[in-house]
């Protein structure tokens, strides 16, 4: 019996040793996991989630780790890569525009060589008082040209070298023909105009605007047998201006500088009436002292082309009223016409 005692005691102070030496063991490692979940709360603002070791106190590991990265950082990330791919797109799209031109003026340069839409015909319209030949002097068309090389600027100002011609326009009428419409100038009136001694007289044709068209030669001189016969119907059914004084020097294609000859132009063009139909002649010594004569042989003092549409009403008045009575009237000063029958 006495033998036994000792060894029980020894057994269980060893059982309290381990006993003690485990609870050591368990208090260490909740110490630790406390104090690094309290170090992680720190530095992140909250504990981990990872797990702790029991045995070790350490963290135990994850299936992965994480790397933090800062939202700025992405964004710029984001911003160049997208800058990347604006410079690559507008690359693309400049090279593919450059290949475009190149490809279009290498088309174009053979276009133009290439013998297609050779120019067979010239219809030329509205040059009454050109010949063909003056025309095709004027705006020669080179041999072979195409309706895509001719040179069209060429042809509008060669015509306009003459002064019948007052505008062009040039069209291309695919496959072969060009068009060319000419638009001339309207004979405002046939001037007599002195030269020499005044004992002689040269028909001069006058444009509506002012500007000298040509001098009227023979019909039947070599030179009226080949210039167009819409010049001498022109001459025949247009207004005359005479009595003008010596030391006027027409000129082709230049604009009349006489002030006489000017306001018998602009009474004439500024007519709106019948009466304007019925003038036969302007007697433009001087422009205050202007004489417009009628086919019925009426005179009429017009003087200067002033109130020309009062002067007008006047005239056709006092004729309404004295019709077959009147030879002469006086509308100078239109406050105070006259007019005086025939004897």
């Amino acid at each position: 019996m006495a033998s036994n005692s000792p060894r029980k005691s020894d057994s269980s102070v060893s059982r309290r040793s381990r006993a003690a030496a485990r609870g050591r063991v368990q208090r260490a490692a909740r110490s630790n996991a406390r104090a690094t979940g309290r170090a992680r709360a720190g530095a992140g603002g909250r504990p981990s989630s990872r797990p702790v070791n029991a045995r070790s106190g350490s963290l135990a590991p994850t299936e992965r780790s994480v790397t933090s990265v800062r939202l700025g950082d992405m964004r710029r990330d984001a911003e160049r890569e997208r800058t990347k791919a604006t410079r690559r797109k507008r690359l693309v799209v400049a090279i593919a525009a450059v290949a475009v031109v190149v490809a279009l003026v290498v088309g174009l340069v053979a276009l133009l060589r290439a013998p297609v839409f050779v120019i067979e015909s010239v219809d030329v319209q509205g040059a009454d008082h050109l010949t063909a030949e003056e025309v095709a002097h004027l705006a020669p068309v080179a041999q072979g040209a195409t309706l895509l090389n001719v040179d069209a600027d060429g042809i509008v100002a060669g015509l306009k070298r003459d002064a019948w011609v007052q505008d062009v326009t040039v069209n291309r009428i695919f496959p072969s023909t060009l068009q060319v419409l000419v638009t001339e100038r309207k004979v405002g009136a046939i001037i007599e105009v002195p030269t020499g001694s005044t004992q002689f007289i040269q028909l001069w044709a006058i444009a509506s605007d002012g500007m000298w068209l040509m001098p009227i030669p023979a019909q039947d001189s070599d030179v009226g047998k080949g210039i167009s016969p819409k010049i001498y119907e022109d001459v025949d059914a247009a207004m005359r201006i005479v009595g003008l004084p010596s030391g006027i020097k027409p000129e082709i294609g230049a604009y009349c500088t006489d002030d006489a000859v000017n306001n018998a132009l602009h009474i004439v063009d500024g007519m709106t009436t019948e009466l304007a139909d019925q003038v036969r002649t302007v007697s433009a010594a001087d422009k205050d002292s202007t004489l417009i004569k009628l086919d019925s042989g009426v005179e009429i003092a017009f003087g200067t082309a002033e109130n020309i549409r009062e002067k007008e009403r006047i005239c056709l008045e006092i004729l309404s009223k004295n019709e077959g009575k009147v030879a002469y009237i006086n509308v100078r000063v239109p406050e105070r016409p006259t007019w005086r029958s025939a004897k």
